[in-house]
């Protein structure tokens, strides 16, 4: 009999509950009118045709053995001369703008590509251009010469809350387009150890190896992310999955518009969290926003009246939470804009303008080439360039060159491979040389340290 009740209370549970997500006068595509069943489908007939599979090829040194170097060894089992081979790997995208064919993916997707082919939902095939990449939020711009196109709006992810309900859209396994649903399970998440600028969406809709690229969605049809990364033992969805938000993607493919990459600037402070402790000691009324540790002389900061112990709170309005929070934001300012700081000072609140600045010019001694890096040259820091930091300088990038796509740019410091310490050219080329599986290279890049990976 107890069995029997709960049974009856589990099934009105669910009716309650479908009527309160699925409201009938909401306007939102959820009846079914044939069948009378809650459904998707009217929503993503209108979305689907926005999302695009992404075919890549690619070229990778073959293995090296001694009897590929026989040519009758080569001839016999039809390897060719150069020790080189294709590779394809697929991936996802989405249509941002129609009438110029722009398609926005991941970088990583795109990554060391000879050519990239973007496959319409109903079948079409173009080869795509690339118009820029940025390699600290893994986004990468197409452009596609196509006509009736159909792109997706672009959302503001700064409006997502945890729980709302989003669709992942994609191409999972090379599978064709597949649709997959959740929640918004965090927001703001950082420090996976990926590539840069990190501020992600976390959500619960499956997300698997080839979704990368693809589209996450709101209710209302709106791009509010681009799936970009999982956590999973066995490399497959476990229930927690990556999508950069919409606020950054925009931000970037404004600059590759405009300028190809995404040029970030400098303040001249560095900001740290704040903690508990902090905060009680200083008496601060809560641990939200990020704390100016040191401003440089001469730099944007000072001259805005920026002082250590000052607590930024936004930019621009939009509220800062955590120092990684300041970095993001800033490094989404192109040089030369001027932002609005709200601050705080002593218990009062105030707001000061200042402009984003070029990165600093940082001197170095005679440049050499990086083997590893190929069209970078570095060279030694000279001592107090940087304060107490210690490292190489890249001197030049050649644009387009593989370390200009791996993401290092000229004035980067070099500090760290694989969190190692270097503190010369000497030292840097020798741990690059004995990193075997992927290199992280750990730098200062105007302001703010981040990480490259280099595989």
């Amino acid at each position: 009999m107890r069995k029997s009740f709960q049974l009856v209370l589990l099934s009105a549970s669910l009716v309650i509950l479908l009527g309160v997500v699925f409201p009938a006068h909401s306007g939102l595509p959820f009846a079914d009118s044939k069948n009378g069943v809650p459904t998707l489908a009217p929503l993503l007939q209108g979305v689907t045709p926005a999302v695009v599979n992404i075919s890549v090829q690619s070229r990778s040194a073959i293995e090296d053995n001694p009897l590929f170097r026989d040519p009758f060894f080569r001839r016999f089992f039809n390897i060719p001369d150069q020790a080189v081979q294709q590779e394809r790997s697929a991936g996802s995208g989405v249509i941002v703008d129609a009438a110029s064919g722009y398609v926005v993916t991941n970088y990583h997707v795109i990554k060391d590509a000879q050519q990239v082919t973007v496959t319409l939902k109903d079948m079409r095939q173009f080869v795509a251009k690339l118009v820029g990449s940025d390699p600290g939020t893994d986004i990468a711009l197409l452009k596609i010469e196509a006509k009736n196109l159909q792109a997706l709006r672009l959302g503001d992810s700064d409006l997502l809350n945890v729980g709302d309900f989003v669709v992942a859209i994609g191409n999972p396994f090379g599978l064709g387009q597949t649709v997959t649903s959740g929640i918004v399970s965090a927001l703001g998440r950082s420090g996976l150890d990926l590539e840069g600028y990190e501020d992600f969406i976390q959500t619960d809709a499956s997300i698997n190896p080839g979704n990368s690229g693809g589209a996450l969605i709101n209710l209302k049809g709106e791009l509010v992310g681009i799936n970009t990364a999982i956590i999973g033992p066995s490399g497959a969805n476990v229930g927690i999955g990556f999508a950069v938000p919409s606020a950054m993607v925009k931000a970037v493919l404004d600059q590759i518009e405009r300028f190809g990459e995404v040029r970030r600037g400098r303040l001249g402070a560095s900001s740290e969290d704040i903690t508990h402790d902090l905060a009680r000691s200083l008496g601060l009324p809560s641990t939200e926003g990020a704390i100016i540790s040191t401003v440089e002389s001469k730099s944007p900061a000072e001259q805005a009246g920026l002082k250590p112990g000052d607590v930024i709170t936004a930019v621009n309005g939009r509220p800062v939470r955590r120092s990684i929070d300041l970095r993001n934001k800033i490094g989404m300012m192109p040089i030369g804009e001027t932002v609005n700081l709200t601050i705080l000072r002593d218990g009062k609140t105030r707001t000061t303008k200042i402009k984003i600045a070029k990165p600093l010019e940082v001197p170095g001694t005679e440049a050499e080439t990086v083997p590893q890096l190929a069209g970078a040259t570095v060279a030694n820091l000279k001592a107090g360039a940087r304060g107490k930091i210690e490292g190489v300088i890249v001197t030049q990038v050649d644009a387009n060159s593989p370390a200009w796509l791996h993401g290092l740019r000229p004035g980067d410091v070099i500090f760290g491979v694989n969190r190692k310490k270097v503190r010369s050219v000497q030292e840097f080329l020798a741990a690059l040389q004995s990193s075997e599986d992927r290199i992280i290279l750990n730098l200062l890049r105007g302001d703010f340290r981040l990480a490259l990976v280099i595989r």
